[in-house]
């Protein structure tokens, strides 16, 4: 790990940079809907089901940009870029606080899926694959670091807002946070330099060098499918899971008290994996990570449901998220890379927006017109299909 001297003065800035925007960027964009969005669709006289459906094409326009948003860091770099999409998403949370009708609510979440397209993980990983290069695990894994504490600081900030300003105001005054914190730390704080070309990726010590693979071809299929179905899953169950779990007998309590398990596991998964697991290739990461909630799957199949197996299934799922979010930027630079980075990872982070944009319309009818169970059960194809495709990737340096 790198010296404190190192966070604020040398390339590892770019970490300490982008640990501050993140935890801003996804407070602002993407955890508030889950508070506001009933408030909104109270305001217009909409069902949430159809506010809500406003977020979805935001998630969903962004998966379009992705590809775009990576190229363009590659090009320009992610001081250039990120900007950019702080000042697009300050613009759209300010016009989401007046748009009047549904029409232009829409329009306004179109502007935020490019925003989100260009703040959030994807180009945030971009951006250090451009300065660090195939040296980029151990940034990611810290970012990560930071980032998972965004939930834990967006909604109780959310929730205080709207009690004291509405949501028109919580959203003004998250404008006014993109555009006059992370807009600046962007352009200004993120380093600008560039990592000498490589072609191949650094191998872990005690490894021989191996030559990457082309970013095209099955291997890439299977490496966009796993990470796609993946998405799916995290993206369903927030929209589903305590709900379900209350369905099944618990108190709203307990329910709540099981979420928050959430968050501290993704945390630590990652600073297991920053401690113990940097040696370990970030395919077999991913592997364990999926094979993981596989089992936890299997575990809320097979016993006999109460507490303890809901608290047992939240922790699975937060370890096995919080790994998976490592290897949505890692797994590919092993594989493929650092040349050409920005682009590889808008490539394979545009099906997965799609799909996490999808999953809860998907599970929430499946849910309404079937049954919870078959809801789970149609969530754990998704990850048994993420961990097929991971287990048929073949890596040359395995």
């Amino acid at each position: 790990m790198p010296t404190p001297r190192e966070f604020i003065f040398g390339p590892w800035r770019a970490v300490s940079v982008l640990g501050v925007t993140e935890i801003l960027s996804w407070g602002a964009l993407f955890y508030p809907p889950v508070l506001t969005v009933p408030l909104i669709a109270a305001d217009h006289g909409w069902s949430r089901s159809f506010a809500m459906a406003g977020f979805s094409w935001g998630l969903l326009v962004g998966g379009l940009a992705s590809r775009r948003v990576g190229a363009l860091i590659d090009r320009y770099g992610g001081h250039v870029v990120m900007p950019v999409g702080s000042l697009i998403g300050a613009a759209g949370l300010a016009a989401l606080a007046v748009a009047p009708g549904a029409v232009s609510y829409f329009a306004v979440w179109t502007v935020l899926g490019v925003a989100m397209a260009a703040s959030l993980y994807d180009p945030a990983f971009a951006s250090l694959g451009r300065i660090f290069g195939a040296a980029a695990r151990a940034p990611i894994t810290t970012l990560t670091l930071a980032g998972g504490f965004a939930s834990t600081v967006s909604w109780p900030v959310t929730q205080f807002l709207l009690d004291a300003a509405g949501w028109r105001g919580t959203y003004l005054v998250y404008a006014a946070l993109l555009c006059f914190v992370a807009a600046p730390l962007h352009a200004f704080a993120l380093p600008r330099q560039r990592v000498a070309h490589e072609t191949k990726a650094m191998p872990a010590p005690g490894r021989k060098a191996a030559a990457v693979l082309p970013p095209h071809g099955f291997v890439f299929v299977l490496v966009a499918a796993a990470f796609a179905s993946y998405a799916f899953v995290p993206s369903a169950l927030s929209a589903q899971l305590l709900a379900i779990f209350q369905r099944f007998g618990l108190a709203p309590a307990t329910v709540v008290a099981i979420g928050m398990l959430f968050g501290p596991a993704q945390v630590l998964a990652r600073i297991c994996e920053l401690s113990f697991a940097r040696r370990l290739e970030p395919l077999w990461v991913a592997r364990f990570a999926v094979g993981l909630l596989v089992a936890g799957f299997a575990l809320l199949a097979l016993a006999p449901f109460s507490v303890a197996v809901a608290a047992m299934f939240a922790v699975m799922f937060g370890m096995a998220n919080g790994l998976m979010t490592i290897a949505r930027g890692t797994v590919p630079l092993a594989l493929f890379g650092a040349s050409g980075y920005g682009l590889l990872i808008g490539r394979i982070g545009g099906p997965y927006l799609v799909v996490q944009a999808l999953a809860p319309v998907v599970v929430t009818i499946v849910a309404e017109r079937s049954s919870d169970a078959i809801a789970l059960t149609l969530v754990a194809a998704f990850a048994a299909a993420a961990f097929v495709c991971f287990a048929l990737i073949r890596n040359p340096k395995d």
